[in-house]
């Protein structure tokens, strides 16, 4: 396994690097690096300009309007869209959906849906986590019954993120209590606007309005909505998952906080001195630093074997475990630094305006640390994976 970049591999980041440069607001870099919550508006926009280029979906095959990116290409943009604090492509439709309709689904769902994604027609959300069915997501209960060309789909589901935005929403549902729990699950795409839907706000510690419980009442779906074959859905979401974990890793955004960590610590005061000199904070700097190279270096290694065909397997649960966990590390040193400036809730003044008592850097550190301790759970929780990894490496 060769770690380094061909000259072909470094033109890329090259060209990666200039598009950015030349296409990305300076007013949404600002406020990605800052932590700040993008509009609808903003994350569309960016979105956009990615879909001229031919990279909103770099790595879709050609023949459904991808780049057939390698899966060293598509590192190379992940690391530096993330370093320059490019908004996270919103992975619902493109990193989620499509490969899942490009391997299961049928011609007419390529033919209809893939198009949308990449266009920005449909907004998808995922339908996944039910309340007492996140990790043990085979428990889940919301039923869809067939009714001659129809599902009537009934039930709940929570955590939904940027449900709010959606016009659609892929959901697994349960078709046949029949045998084990996942024998009997579905994958449907439902239309938000059918009626009988109802998205609730869920307003997280942050204040910010990112989730949402969303109920189904006698909600009627086209029998043709179906991914595949009914009550292999769970088969679909495995796959599905296993692509998420990998994401989650997030090497380029931890890479990205970790600079912004070591900017913190060099301009907050010790003593008198700049934080980064005291030894014991330097030493905690230095061991996420040296976690972070091993993990980068891991991920490297996946991606080298996807190169060849492998796909992700217990790799890719070793890396959403360790990922989560280094990303709530820096969140957590980045909280300590700015001390008592981490403030989570902003203020306002005598006439209303909002403001934050500390130096701009600091304004939403607590926030990100805050909303950060989700990604130990979302993806499968970091339990769930540890047990993936003993039974997949183990044999245990």
């Amino acid at each position: 396994m060769d770690l380094n970049y061909t000259p072909d591999e470094l033109a890329f980041r090259d060209e990666v690097r200039a598009f950015i440069k030349d296409n990305l607001p300076a007013d949404i870099a600002r406020r990605v690096g800052s932590g700040e919550p993008l509009t609808k508006a903003d994350m569309d926009l960016w979105h956009s300009r990615l879909n001229a280029k031919g990279w909103l979906a770099g790595s879709w095959p050609r023949e459904f309007g991808g780049q057939s990116w390698t899966a060293v290409q598509k590192h190379i943009f992940e690391e530096e869209y993330a370093a320059a604090h490019a908004p996270r492509i919103v992975p619902f439709g493109v990193a989620m959906l499509g490969p899942v309709l490009q391997a299961f689904g049928s011609k007419a769902q390529q033919d209809y849906y893939l198009p949308r994604i990449l266009s920005g027609e449909d907004w998808w959300c995922q339908g996944y986590s039910e309340p007492g069915a996140g990790s043990d997501l085979a428990s889940l209960k919301t039923r869809a019954v067939r009714d001659g060309d129809h599902y009537v789909v009934n039930g709940q589901k929570t955590w939904t993120t940027l449900g709010q935005f959606a016009n659609k929403i892929f959901c697994l549902v349960r078709t046949s209590t029949e045998g084990k729990p996942q024998e009997g699950i579905s994958f449907l795409l439902i239309d938000m606007d059918t009626p009988g839907i109802e998205v609730r706000p869920i307003i997280l510690i942050d204040g910010v309005h990112e989730v949402n419980e969303v109920w189904f009442t006698d909600v009627r779906v086209p029998v043709e909505n179906l991914v595949g074959k009914e009550n292999e859905g769970w088969t679909y979401a495995k796959y599905l998952l296993t692509h998420e974990r990998t994401g989650i890793a997030g090497v380029g955004f931890a890479t990205a906080a970790l600079d912004s960590l070591k900017r913190i610590a060099r301009t907050e005061m010790n003593h008198g001195r700049p934080l980064i000199e005291d030894p014991h904070f330097a030493a905690r700097l230095a061991r996420i630093e040296i976690e972070l190279m091993a993990m980068a270096t891991t991920n490297l290694r996946v991606v080298a074997g996807a190169a060849e065909g492998k796909a992700p397997g217990a790799e890719s649960s070793m890396l959403k475990v360790k990922g989560s966990i280094l990303r709530q590390q820096i969140n957590d040193l980045a909280r300590r630094a700015v001390g008592p400036w981490a403030v989570p809730f902003v203020s306002e003044d005598l006439e209303g305006n909002i403001y934050h008592p500390g130096p701009e850097y600091s304004a939403r550190v607590a926030n990100s640390y805050l909303n950060n301790r989700k990604i130990s759970i979302y993806g499968g929780s970091n339990e769930v994976q540890r047990g993936i990894i003993t039974k997949a490496i183990l044999g245990l």
